[in-house]
């Protein structure tokens, strides 16, 4: 039996992952994206072992190999002192509990891996430049309606659309949810620089974790180690204009004057820095009919436990193994693709709501907090997300 037609809206981590996914089931794929090409801003991504498994599954991990970097752990700070909290096993204790490796990557390094995989499958049809107006779902197949930059409309017929189309989805209100994101009250700077120029106590390879009550702060090593990212989470009252923003080294410093010197000294290392509003959207639906949503079209997770782009690896990982070659009831194949994620993808931005107010604590609790951590130790601080890093699908 031949393969479906699948038309996937958004060529992002989630939609390339998901392309490559469906593709090697002997589907068809149109891959609709609006951006005319592809060029990714310098920001890291964290590719945990439910994650990776996934991507060294569909042939991906020698060319990550070649450009990941694997750290041995993660060192919590006081960002006010500088104080050690504790310590999080990365590195070889990932590798060894779970059979797959605990990666940090740059995105660009990450999204040209997949693009090239996605460019030499002759099933996958990479459609650019395409803003999607419409989708009309029919009684057998879903007609996605898309136009250009310069007016010319293009009607797609598929027997599925799936939503990889970020957290502004527009095929979010196809899929039956009809709300808007609501703005968290966060706003994440991001910035990467040569890690020669690092502060000596930043420079290992390691992921380091600062907490305070105005905010944390996130680095960890990219692009075969050679650069810093740097992720710094701020307090707000109100988003940054657009979809970023360009911020000013003087403004996050002097969010974080009370810092200890080794991190503002961090801080004060990139040239640049771009500016994400954190927006919080309940998970609702995931599939309705003949259309499914995935990754942060359907569940976005606040970056406060590292899953945004690992959730969306694991949704298109989940989609090729129930949409099989010989499918043939495709709306009873997205209820079970529904049912197999909805809990699990709730139970995570849950947790990465917790973390955030973990992370946030005032002195109280931060103390009690502190505690715990320096009495579990590395190991069992990596134990408490068994349940997140240990995920596989049956095979």
């Amino acid at each position: 039996m031949s393969g479906l037609s699948i038309a996937i809206v958004g060529a992002g981590i989630g939609g390339l992952t998901a392309a490559l996914a469906l593709a090697r089931k002997g589907h068809t794929i149109a891959l609709v994206e609006r951006r005319t090409g592809f060029s990714e801003v310098g920001a890291g991504l964290q590719l945990s072992p439910n994650a990776s498994r996934f991507l060294i599954k569909l042939g991906l991990g020698p060319a990550l190999r070649r450009v990941a970097t694997t750290p041995d752990r993660v060192v919590v700070r006081k960002i006010s002192t500088g104080r050690e909290i504790g310590q999080i096993a990365l590195g070889p204790y990932m590798q060894q509990h779970y059979e797959a490796p605990y990666w940090v990557v740059h995105r660009a390094d990450l999204q040209t891996a997949l693009l090239d995989a996605v460019r030499s499958d002759p099933a996958i049809r990479l459609v650019m430049g395409r803003k999607v107006e419409n989708i009309v779902p029919k009684s057998d197949h879903v007609e996605l309606i898309s136009y250009s930059s310069g007016g010319a409309t293009e009607t797609l017929h598929a027997d599925l659309v799936i939503g990889a189309d970020g957290i502004w989805s527009r095929v979010r209100k196809a899929a039956g949810d009809m709300h808007l994101p609501e703005f968290h009250g966060y706003i994440a700077w991001r910035a990467t620089f040569d890690r020669r120029d690092a502060p000596k106590e930043s420079a290992g390879n390691e992921t380091g974790l600062w907490l305070g009550p105005q905010g944390h702060v996130v680095h960890y090593p990219i692009f075969s180690g050679q650069l810093v990212n740097v992720v710094a989470i701020q307090r707000a009252r109100q988003p940054v204009e657009g979809w970023a923003a360009p911020g000013r080294s003087e403004d996050l410093l002097a969010h974080y004057r009370s810092a200890a010197p080794t991190l503002r000294d961090l801080l004060s290392k990139p040239e640049g820095w771009l500016q994400w509003s954190l927006f919080y959207h309940p998970i609702r639906k995931m599939a309705q009919g003949r259309v499914a949503l995935m990754g942060d079209a359907a569940h976005p997770v606040l970056p406060f436990l590292a899953q945004g782009a690992a959730l969306a690896i694991e949704d298109a990982a989940t989609l090729g193994t129930l949409l099989d070659r010989d499918v043939t009831d495709v709306t009873s194949a997205l209820t079970a693709y529904e049912s197999a994620r909805l809990d699990r993808a709730r139970r995570i931005q849950a947790e990465a709501r917790r973390n955030g107010r973990i992370y946030h604590a005032g002195s109280l609790i931060s103390f009690g907090r502190d505690r715990i951590m320096r009495h579990l130790g590395p190991q069992d601080m990596a134990k408490r997300y068994d349940w997140i890093y240990g995920f596989r699908l049956p095979e």
